[in-house]
């Protein structure tokens, strides 16, 4: 059974494959050699008899096929039935659960906010809250994972949710009711004199289509005099390829937007600015930090070489490669490393990251305006007061102690 295993995993190996037009034999014939093939089937053999304790057949085939991928680059992954749900979420923006946005701080699942008009924000979970079980399982901090997946589920079947809150002596609890969550990856808010402020925190297939609705808001409050606006992509590590070049689309006028290069004929690309500024010419500063990553640095990178906005923060991360997530058998896949892109100027930022306009570090990182669940000022945040600054507003000085 092993060595079936090995086989197949040979299989894979084989790009022809891929397209459907080789046998086994001439895959391995072609692509591994068969010595190669023995010997990791030897390998798996002598686990499977000879490891301390025991390991079953499908958690080898699996630890194999992990391998294979890790090894490749840091950005390439197998990705379990559970991660492979995970991405597809991010992508689309869409799932059915109650509505929570976690992060895990300091061995603890902390509510980062409830998403508006959501089970969770309907019936009262606030920002800061500790989560502490889900359905009477207690929360797990070495498997956070298995907490989110058992708050979702179909719409309209039920769920209990057990929170610590501070200033209360007992424990909450709230019976939550599923339902379909739409993730919003954008949010703007109108900062007067003109002036507007919108985050992106992700890039899914919806981000282009809600920053639409976004401008539109910010473009009625102004009352369509919109003298500058700061795009913030700080700590968004990216998404969706696809949205990145619709969001910068939406900026410019004309103008290559990325270009990528790889083996297959579709990591070979280049992509065009069509016709219409959702923003009519008005000044752009796009603020980033070291969380800035992938799409988002499509985004700043093209806007800032078409000299269409000024970029205001620190050294993005440097993540210039593209991955595509090919599925597998038994609702399992991999994202593997497809094309390396570079910015319209020409240049690669893989490991090197984009270069702000205007660097400007944080007093504190996690000082930021505009977080889902934040109360930060926007006199505390130095980094958004340059970036305003730089289009034109003139934002209040941050109150300083005497």
């Amino acid at each position: 059974m092993v060595v079936g295993g090995v086989l197949g995993l040979a299989v894979l190996l084989g790009t022809s494959l891929l397209a459907g037009r080789a046998s086994m034999h001439e895959v391995v014939a072609g692509s591994v050699r068969m010595q190669d093939v023995r010997a990791l089937a030897e390998v798996l053999e002598r686990v499977r008899r000879e490891y301390v304790t025991f390991v079953d057949d499908k958690q080898l085939i699996d630890s194999a096929i992990h391998g294979i991928i890790s090894e490749l680059d840091s950005h390439s992954r197998y990705l379990s039935p559970t991660d492979y749900e995970e991405i597809r979420i991010s992508t689309t923006g869409n799932y059915s659960g109650v509505g929570l946005d976690v992060s895990f701080e300091s061995g603890k699942v902390i509510v980062v906010t409830p998403l508006d008009g959501t089970p969770a924000q309907r019936a009262g979970i606030l920002p800061g809250d500790m989560l502490v079980s889900v359905d009477d399982v207690p929360v797990d901090k070495d498997h956070v994972e298995d907490t989110i997946g058992r708050m979702r589920g179909r719409p309209g079947t039920g769920v209990t949710v057990d929170v610590v809150r501070d200033g209360e002596d007992e424990l909450l609890r709230f019976a939550l009711i599923r339902s379909e969550i739409q993730v919003q990856t954008v949010r703007g808010e109108y900062l007067g004199d003109g002036f507007g402020y919108i985050r992106l925190t992700g890039f899914s297939e919806r981000t282009a289509d809600d920053l639409a609705g976004v401008v539109k808001d910010l473009q009625d409050q102004a009352e369509d005099q919109l003298r500058g606006v700061v795009l913030d992509l700080r700590n968004n590590p990216g998404g969706v390829l696809a949205a990145a070049v619709d969001v910068a689309d939406a900026f410019l006028e004309r103008g290559l937007i990325v270009r990528g290069t790889g083996r297959i004929r579709e990591s070979r690309f280049e992509h065009y600015a069509n016709p219409g500024d959702i923003l009519r010419g008005v000044e752009v500063a796009v603020l980033v930090n070291g969380g800035s990553a992938s799409a988002s640095e499509i985004v700043a990178g093209a806007l800032k070489d078409n000299g269409r906005a000024r970029v205001v923060g620190e050294t993005t991360y440097g993540k210039g490669s593209v991955q595509t997530v090919i599925p597998l058998t038994s609702g399992r896949a991999i994202k593997l490393t497809t094309a390396r892109y570079s910015t319209p100027s020409g240049r690669s930022i893989d490991g090197i990251g984009i270069v702000p306009d205007f660097v400007v570090h944080a007093h504190n990182p996690k000082v930021q305006f505009g977080r889902a669940g934040s109360d930060v000022e926007l006199s505390e945040d130095n980094q958004l007061q340059e970036a305003l600054r730089v289009i034109g507003f003139d934002p209040p000085e941050p109150d300083r102690a005497p």
